[in-house]
């Protein structure tokens, strides 16, 4: 009989509350201990995980009326189907699930016994052949079997899940045991990480590791979180981008560098924003924004290609087409064409931050918005041709902003100059303007080749790329108020 389609739970959890489960499975921990056996020993001889196990048999099988290879696998009991002097059972690991068929005389009585005191979600180690049943479910004929850790709590209801979005984030490691589909997120994130750092790194940028404990901090406009260093007696604050000094390294030699890392903003929280968030910066001599617009569609298509396998993809509904080439679009025509208004570039900073949110809305496919107003991008190099505007792009995708990206100023009287003007709106009040930042202006002074950055936020393309509605579903322990 197979059990991949039937959930059975043994008959004391569909009659007693969590409280008196936990109590019957704290004595079973306590009888195990009586009889000599550690319900919680070091280490298992594993010789497959799932995946293998299953590659082996299928890679050769066995003829008619012989046994299959001998595999040792070890998981969580997920499914329990007991039969008298037989049981099934069906363990999962990371790789996939396999179930499991135990019998009273392969095993011995006594261990039989023994092995009746296994509840869903305990953690099983078990060896013998693989089989298939008369249905055809690919199974390992148990000879032998250790416990590796009993389950004290009872696991959520397989049919009702973890649906409470809050337990689900307070108790990630429940989401991650009972959904599948919450740990493939997971997995996923790690492929985009490896794809961007592989691609990076393949065109011989280094990665490198910047402060995030700083003295003085700049790189983006945001609150920052602000600590104590007690061993200099210095008030620091967490890193909101790594961009001064990534561009430090661009002066001091380096073609090009890229960090991929955590930064903190202290900001509000939604669907979409997070106070410590992942980031990736590159910073690259000689390149210009328009060489930025180039490798950030790069970047994000070889991410689809990795986990998606295709540039078309469903993320909330909405059915996105990441193929390039990408829409490329003047702010101020964007202005126009969606807002109906003319020169956009030349209104107030306020104003300008405004319309940037108002046309957002309306890109749905990856659209480039580019030479935004030199009043919102302190430190971006202004056009030569139109000192309103400078040479930056945002990347939005279904009305969010994934990158920003600029040819980098680097003339340090000019940058200077931009940074008092920053300081005066400080002194006005508005605590996301930048400090001055004499030691980065007195690396520019020593001569920084023209190069280009881009940042984009790792957290967002998880989420476009795995269908994910909230920021917090792509991170795995997000910050919760204390209860």
């Amino acid at each position: 009989m197979d059990t991949d389609s039937t959930q059975t739970t043994p008959p004391e959890e569909a009659a007693e509350d969590t409280s008196e489960l936990v109590r019957i499975r704290q004595e079973k921990v306590d009888k195990l201990r009586e009889l000599g056996i550690d319900p919680y020993p070091s280490g298992y001889n594993r010789t497959h995980t799932v995946a293998q196990a299953r590659a082996a048999y299928e890679s050769a099988p066995p003829a008619d009326g012989e046994d299959g290879p001998v595999v040792r696998v070890a998981g969580r009991v997920m499914l329990s189907r007991p039969m008298g002097k037989a049981s099934f059972m069906t363990i999962e690991d990371f790789s996939g699930r396999v179930q499991i068929y135990l019998r009273q005389d392969a095993l011995g009585a006594d261990r039989y016994e023994i092995a009746k005191m296994i509840d869903v979600g305990d953690i099983i180690g078990f060896a013998g052949h693989m089989f298939v049943t008369r249905t055809g479910e690919l199974s390992v004929r148990a000879t032998e079997f250790t416990i590796l850790s009993k389950s004290i709590y009872p696991l959520p209801d397989k049919w009702h899940g973890l649906k409470d979005k809050e337990v689900r984030y307070r108790q990630r490691y429940l989401d991650l045991i009972v959904s599948p589909e919450t740990r493939q997120v997971f997995a996923n994130r790690a492929k985009i990480l490896r794809t961007v750092r592989e691609l990076l790194s393949g065109k011989g940028y280094v990665e490198v590791e910047t402060p995030t404990l700083q003295a003085i901090y700049g790189g983006a406009l945001a609150k920052p979180f602000v600590s104590h260093w007690n061993a200099l007696d210095l008030d620091v604050y967490m890193r909101i981008a790594m961009e001064l000094h990534l561009k430090r390294l661009i002066t001091g030699g380096f073609d090009g560098v890229f960090e991929m890392a955590k930064d903190f903003r202290n900001e509000g929280i939604d669907a979409t924003h997070y106070p410590e968030f992942t980031q990736m910066e590159v910073n690259i001599a000689y390149f210009t924004y328009h060489d930025m617009m180039d490798l950030v569609e790069e970047l994000i298509v070889a991410c689809a290609m990795e986990v998606r396998g295709s540039t078309k993809v469903t993320w909330g509904g909405k059915e996105i087409d990441l193929t390039p080439p990408w829409r490329r679009l003047r702010f101020d025509d964007a202005a126009k064409e969606y807002l109906g208004i003319e020169n956009a570039s030349s209104l107030p900073a306020q104003r300008v931050k405004e319309i940037q949110d108002e046309i957002e809305p309306s890109l749905i496919n990856p659209t480039i918005v580019y030479d935004l107003p030199t009043s919102v991008s302190p430190l971006a190099k202004c056009r030569a041709d139109n000192p309103l505007v400078t040479e930056r792009f945002e990347l939005i995708i279904n009305s969010m902003e994934f990158a920003n990206a600029y040819s980098e100023l680097n003339d340090p009287v000019d940058q200077y100059n931009r940074f008092k003007s920053q300081l005066a709106e400080r002194e006005s009040g508005d605590e996301e303007a930048h400090m001055m930042d004499e030691d980065f202006i007195r690396s520019l002074e020593h001569g920084m080749p023209p190069n280009a950055g881009l940042g984009v936020g790792i957290d967002r393309v998880v989420m476009l790329l795995t269908d994910s509605s909230s920021i917090r579903d792509v991170i795995l322990f997000p910050a919760m108020r204390p209860k």
